[in-house]
């Protein structure tokens, strides 16, 4: 059962919203955590017992950083010894921490990377003529894992600095780590965003039920239409690379990076969609990323919450530790105050890129996807001031529309790069995918109708297009600043319901399911 499904759609989400509705208020949270259990059943089965590990433990490790703080008692002390006293508070508490992120994110290293570790380690052992002295070892994933650890993680953290209370309710806790619109794929929740409107157990309400299948409905769009028709296309030039090069490799990596767009917005509109319907604000994890015009724009506004996630507990951590302040200082003293700075932050960034790689997947592509950004992030952070002075020397506008359509191409070259190498099955594939394009590039593949050959057919990239139109669309209104729901519900009724019919109309028709498509699961489920 996933969010795209009949089941889901049809039986689940509605029976939810029908349990929902007739309980007491206080129950209401009780109906919201049993469902998110059935439905990780329904794709984990036994594997639950690692959800139910992570939430016991967080539950436990945060009331034990609560108690730490009321064992400190400082009454009739003298100043050496209240020193003391709080210096071992603080060693105490930071031991809790440890043990509890190292629960956490020992699950999640076992589970998801000892494989990695042991054959990279293997290979290593190999090429100096030793055996292999570690077992292939590869573990079943639990639906979600690395959203909900990121979850627990973000939630000990800010109990320890004491920006939230640690909370005694075991039910609203895990519920906030398993709400089931965010299981698969996020977004990345803190507590103090969801935790407490997860159990108000507001009644449903007719705006915010519209509102909310309007979202769900445009997230179905995305995927259905867009997103699962490209599968059949990217499966066949990523599995054969070797028979193809050129402008097919450009024209896969391209229709990918809008597949993987289409496929993780639409699972996220669909996750929003059906928070909104009970009452719950869900983040944003997207701002139309294709409109920026940097790479650190674009990740600004694509993956938010994973970005502000690495930064709040990757990039300010590590900034903050003396060796790396040490570093800083020197770098800004010996290379003045702008090319010190951007030196001296590498440290940090380069800690979130390497996360950021490592948390999308256990291959060597992933971490080099990670490396590729911090590269070009470092680059555009080194070489911004004297872009602008060149600017200014040849007296060019960079508000101008030429000039920001350069930017902007220039982007979606740098994204299109990294996507090809995201997707690519392994570094090897990328760089011969990567090379590909130079060493057989030619036209003739746009003309002698091979693009026929790979899966899709002119209808299908009729649907594709035109949906593409439509997200285009919909991105250059809500980039001004315009609310097209706030505008449809100020048409009359006949008339919304009309466009409403004709929106579900549409996806039945032109959305890939049926013969010839195999359900296709989604993307970011798999990280």
């Amino acid at each position: 059962m996933t969010y795209t499904s009949i089941l889901y759609l049809l039986i689940f989400l509605p029976g939810v919203m029908l349990f929902y509705q007739l309980v007491p208020v206080r129950h209401r949270y009780k109906v919201l955590l049993a469902a998110s259990w059935l439905f990780f059943l329904s794709l984990s089965g036994k594997l639950i017992v690692y959800l139910l590990l992570s939430t016991l433990s967080v539950h436990h490790i945060g009331l034990w950083l609560s108690s730490c703080k009321k064992s400190l008692d400082l009454t009739g002390a003298s100043v050496e010894e209240k020193k003391s006293l709080k210096a071992a508070y603080a060693a105490k508490k930071r031991r809790i921490l440890w043990f509890g992120l190292g629960i956490q994110l020992g699950m999640l290293i076992v589970l998801k990377y000892s494989g990695f570790f042991s054959d990279n380690m293997n290979h290593l052992l190999k090429a100096v003529s030793y055996p292999n002295l570690l077992p292939g070892m590869k573990f079943a994933l639990p639906i979600g894992i690395s959203f909900y650890t990121l979850q627990a993680v973000s939630y000990l953290v800010d109990v320890y600095y004491e920006k939230i209370p640690a909370d005694d309710h075991l039910g609203r806790l895990a519920l906030y780590l398993t709400f089931f619109p965010i299981l698969m794929e996020g977004p990345i929740c803190r507590y103090a965003q969801t935790a407490n409107a997860l159990t108000e157990g507001k009644p449903l309400e007719y705006k915010n039920v519209t509102y909310g299948f309007q979202r769900v409905l445009w997230g179905l769009f995305k995927k259905l239409i867009i997103a699962d028709r490209l599968n059949l296309l990217v499966e066949t030039v990523f599995g054969s690379y070797k028979q193809y090069g050129g402008i097919v490799v450009i024209v896969g990596a391209i229709l990918y990076t809008f597949q993987l767009y289409a496929d993780f917005s639409g699972c996220i509109d669909m996750t929003i969609g059906t928070g909104e319907v009970f009452g719950i604000t869900i983040p944003e994890n997207f701002r139309q990323p294709f409109f920026s015009k940097s790479p650190s724009e674009f990740w600004r506004r694509w993956h938010i919450t994973l970005g502000t996630w690495l930064k709040d507990y990757i990039f300010y951590p590590i900034s903050l530790t003396g060796p790396v302040k040490k570093f800083g200082k020197k770098a800004r003293t010996k290379l003045g105050k702008h090319v010190g700075q951007v030196v001296a932050s590498s440290p940090a960034l380069f800690g979130v890129w390497i996360c950021n790689g490592f948390w999308h997947g256990n291959g060597w592509h992933y971490l080099f996807f990670g490396m590729y950004y911090f590269v070009l992030i470092m680059l555009e952070n080194l070489t911004e001031p004297y872009v602008i002075k060149t600017a200014e020397a040849f007296k060019i506008n960079r508000n101008n529309l030429i000039y920001r359509i350069f930017q902007s191409v220039k982007l979606l070259i740098i994204v299109f790069t990294g996507e090809l190498f995201f997707r690519a099955d392994t570094l090897t594939a990328g760089f011969s995918m990567f090379s590909s394009i130079f060493t057989g590039f030619n036209l003739k593949a746009l003309k002698d109708g091979s693009l026929l050959h790979l899966g899709l057919t002119i209808p299908d990239y009729v649907a594709v297009f035109f949906g593409f139109l439509a997200v285009l669309a919909v991105g250059i209104i809500h980039e001004r600043g315009i609310s097209i729901r706030e505008r449809m519900s100020g048409l009359k009724l006949p008339v919304r319901w009309t466009l409403y019919y004709g929106a579900i109309l549409l996806v039945i028709v032109l959305g890939a399911y049926g013969d010839g498509y195999l359900p296709v699961k989604l993307i970011y489920a798999g990280f």
